[in-house]
């Protein structure tokens, strides 16, 4: 059967850290992490789209996990066409005298490739710990479906091989009408995980929440339906509780939707005041109800 795995996108953000969800004894980087990892098998990275992140700091994740915890890991958003703040840059890669944000073609190719490097290094001890679910690639709301856009998704997932790519649109040209069972077929022919995205509907940026998998991973991730997305800041846009009622149909569904894939991974990410963390495990309760197993999943 088919293992769920429920986790939140974040663990240490700062509404995170004030609400107490966390002990005090837990009050170091390591040790809550390690808190966290005791109570959910899944974690998304989500420092890793801010500024690529150090060998030294992912073996330290990976020391602090057992051996059942898995990493979900957000590409870089330079790679996936961000504007990018030149100072989150490794500084030796940093272009010097231009702007203060760039993108993708502002950067040497040489650059480019190194900061490629290094994004790939900093995963290495995540996966060769076996703790490596998927790197995710967030592409930005005004990328449109097309041919230049499918060459570019997948020249960035032929960098993350052999690990497992997740992809999450955020342009309603890739499911508008027929145009969303092409783009459930590309990702399928290219082997990439196409990214379920709960979240509110009737805005520029809103994608439908098709629960279908195409490839051996899916992933689902619950942004909530705040009535802030499109004016908020980032805790109002994602500020919102899943019900009981709303969190026991989403139950129904991922078991539903874990038959077309091997493993299913659900991650919270109304990430406001811990309550990613408590909607996740409301969900894992509900599931273990369901009788739905939890744990290492076979690869």
């Amino acid at each position: 059967m088919t293992v769920i795995k429920v986790g939140t996108s974040s663990w240490a953000d700062r509404t995170l850290l004030r609400s107490g969800w966390y002990p005090r004894e837990a009050n170091t980087p390591a040790g809550r992490l390690s808190y966290y990892a005791g109570r959910f098998a899944l974690v998304e990275v989500d420092t890793s789209y801010y500024a690529v992140p150090v060998p030294e700091t992912t073996q330290g994740w990976v020391d602090a996990t057992g051996d059942d915890f898995t990493f979900n890991v957000k590409a870089y958003r330079l790679f996936t066409g961000h504007p990018t703040p030149v100072a989150t840059l490794p500084a030796d890669l940093r272009p010097v005298g231009g702007p203060a944000q760039i993108r993708r073609r502002d950067l040497p190719p040489t650059a480019y490739d190194e900061l490629w490097r290094r994004f790939r290094a900093a995963l290495d001890p995540i996966a060769a710990a076996d703790r490596l679910g998927a790197v995710l690639l967030q592409f930005p709301p005004w990328l449109a479906r097309g041919d230049a856009a499918r060459r570019r998704i997948a020249e960035l997932a032929d960098r993350c091989r052999p690990w497992r790519v997740a992809v999450e649109l955020r342009h309603g040209s890739w499911f508008d009408g027929r145009a969303a069972l092409e783009t459930l077929a590309f990702l399928r022919d290219h082997g990439l995980t196409f990214c379920c995205v709960d979240m509110p509907q009737g805005h520029p940026e809103s994608v439908p929440p098709i629960l279908h998998a195409t490839a051996e991973l899916a992933v689902v991730r619950m942004h909530g339906h705040s009535t802030a997305w499109d004016g908020g800041d980032k805790e109002d846009r994602f500020r919102y509780v899943y019900g009981d009622r709303e969190l026991r149909i989403w139950s129904e569904l991922l078991t539903e939707l874990a038959e077309q894939a091997d493993e299913l991974h659900v991650l919270f990410n109304n990430c406001c005041a811990g309550q990613a963390q408590r909607d996740a495990e409301r969900l894992t309760e509900l599931l273990a109800a369901r009788r739905v197993p939890a744990g290492r999943s076979r690869r």
